[in-house]
């Protein structure tokens, strides 16, 4: 009995030493076994490394009074002296309250009217009809900046602009000088925004309810739901997971600002800056009188932190609403 007891315990002991030996594979065992996956997997290493991360090191500006005969590395380091410049501007709650009220609808717009298109485009009988549309909405996506803002000009020109020439004298109006008035841009480049992407984010929206199984539909018809019914309880619970990964990744960009819109469409006009800078305009506009590197580079650094605790935040919050739909 002793024997058979020593025997299981040998064999039992030796279960346990090969199962630990199994769960903890060395370095060496592991590099052996899967090579080829890491020799698969070296050149997207490689320039992930070159392109994400080696630049990195570029944070170092942003403590720094760069000095271009010294180099990066031996100029005189300054602390957070660019971070108080910064911060210590007139102009830092204007940019900072501008670049975040903008992003906010801008999240809001990108998520309503793009879902709502793509269950409309879903429901439509002529999928012909359905394609045409798409692509319509789709080919703003790929204009530049530069057309989009001449475009604009074309509708809102205070001589020629079809607004001020065609519109307002039919209703009755008198023109407004539009690239003068500050108040009016807060609903203009919304909506030039949303004119742009719209075909974009009403794409991804369209590929996820298209992925969802039709059977539930079929389902929802024997028991007599109506289409929003099917929406309501189908439709938007399944697309919720891709709803949620567009919003965090539009969430952790929240400090950075579409250069092009506030800097393009607005012609950089002067007495506009109170409702159109934003911080990438406003880091550009002092680098090009300043010429100092060092707090573009703190603005940069400020924009990367805080979109990061920001999408560490809204996930947060997600896991605590709904696990399952959380990215990490």
């Amino acid at each position: 009995m002793s024997e058979t007891a020593n025997i299981a315990s040998t064999s039992g002991s030796r279960v346990k030493t090969s199962s630990a030996v199994r769960t903890k594979p060395s370095f060496l065992w592991v590099l052996r076994k899967y090579w080829i996956f890491y020799v698969m997997m070296a050149p997207a290493a490689i320039i992930l490394l070159i392109n994400n991360y080696i630049p990195m090191l570029g944070v170092l500006i942003a403590f720094k009074n760069v000095n271009y005969t010294k180099g990066i590395i031996a100029s005189p380091w300054v602390g957070f002296a660019n971070f108080k410049y910064l911060f210590s501007s007139e102009a830092a709650w204007v940019i900072t309250r501008n670049t975040i009220s903008y992003n906010v609808v801008f999240i809001i717009l990108n998520l309503i009217i793009p879902v709502a298109f793509a269950i409309m485009f879903n429901e439509m009988r002529s999928k012909l009809l359905s394609k045409f549309h798409q692509s319509t909405m789709f080919l703003p996506f790929f204009l530049s900046m530069v057309c989009v803002a001449y475009l604009v000009y074309a509708f809102l020109g205070s001589e020629h602009g079809f607004v001020n020439t065609v519109l307002f004298p039919m209703l009755g109006i008198n023109p407004i000088d539009w690239y003068t008035e500050p108040k009016y841009w807060t609903v203009i480049l919304p909506i030039v925004n949303t004119w742009k992407n719209i075909g974009y984010y009403t794409v991804i929206y369209m590929a996820a309810i298209i992925g969802i199984d039709g059977e539930y539909y079929e389902a929802a018809l024997i028991d007599g739901a109506s289409k929003w019914q099917q929406v309501k309880n189908i439709t938007l619970p399944l697309i919720m997971p891709v709803i949620i990964t567009m919003t965090l990744l539009q969430v952790g960009r929240i400090f950075y600002a579409d250069f092009g819109l506030f800097f393009q469409v607005t012609k950089n006009a002067g007495a506009l800056f109170p409702t159109t800078q934003v911080i990438d305009t406003y880091v550009y506009q002092t680098f090009l009188t300043m010429g100092d590197i060092g707090m573009s580079s703190a603005a940069g650094l400020y924009q990367a932190v805080v979109g990061f605790i920001l999408v560490l935040l809204s996930n947060l919050l997600v896991r605590k609403v709904s696990k399952d739909n959380a990215l990490f």
